[in-house]
């Protein structure tokens, strides 16, 4: 068993961004970014916003094909406020470069929007109190596709207890539009067990799939 190395793999190519939902203009979609956003900054659900510095909404391409959802933020994401930062946002970038994408081509969100302390797990209450927020999220970028890294986000965008190796390595479905979803490792995990990666990178070829076999 060796370890993978994150590089852009031959034929892999870069993913364009969906095409503006009909229902909405652009305009319109905007301003609903703005509303979640600014309810998002104000969050008082519970008791995080207490001991958070700030908020960490998401970022990204708000009209993705591909969407990134984690667990919630650490000490570098609280301090900048933005997702996957520091160490683990840089083993993420090169993972999606691998298969041919940017961070800029992507929308990435936390289960959580704001940092536990000392990055315990979330609690349950916690976890319903920003849920609404993550949905909203989803349905306004529209994904071809969810890659939930992490046991504790899979678990719970997929309401199930089962363990992170039994989730991974086949595909979901998300909501009412059956959004394909595919688990994998958070980054974090993977720079303490880079052997992993090859497990890793086979559920990177998984998700890139499903959008081939859209023809995307």
């Amino acid at each position: 068993m060796g370890i993978v190395s994150w590089r852009r793999r031959d034929g892999a190519r870069m993913e364009e961004h969906g095409a503006p939902g009909e229902a909405e203009s652009d305009q319109d979609k905007a301003a609903l970014w703005q509303v979640l956003r600014e309810e998002v900054r104000q969050c008082q659900a519970c008791g995080l916003h207490r001991t958070r510095t700030q908020t960490v909404f998401g970022v990204g391409n708000t009209e993705a094909h591909w969407m990134i959802i984690g667990e919630a933020p650490g000490a570098d994401e609280d301090r900048q406020g933005e997702p996957f930062v520091g160490r683990a946002g840089q083993l993420l970038n090169e993972m999606l470069f691998a298969v041919g994408l940017s961070r800029q081509r992507v929308f990435i969100a936390n289960v959580l929007k704001c940092r536990p302390p000392n990055n315990r797990d979330p609690k349950p209450e916690e976890v319903r109190a920003c849920q609404s927020y993550l949905q909203r999220q989803i349905e306004l970028v529209a994904p071809h596709i969810l890659l939930v890294v992490g046991r504790i986000a899979a678990q719970h965008l997929l309401d199930s207890s089962a363990p992170l190796g039994r989730l991974r390595g086949r595909v979901h479905r998300y909501g009412e539009e059956k959004i394909p979803l595919v688990v994998t490792y958070h980054p974090a995990y993977l720079l303490r067990s880079p052997l992993e990666k090859r497990k890793a990178w086979a559920d990177l070829l998984l998700a890139r799939s499903v959008l081939e076999g859209r023809g995307e």
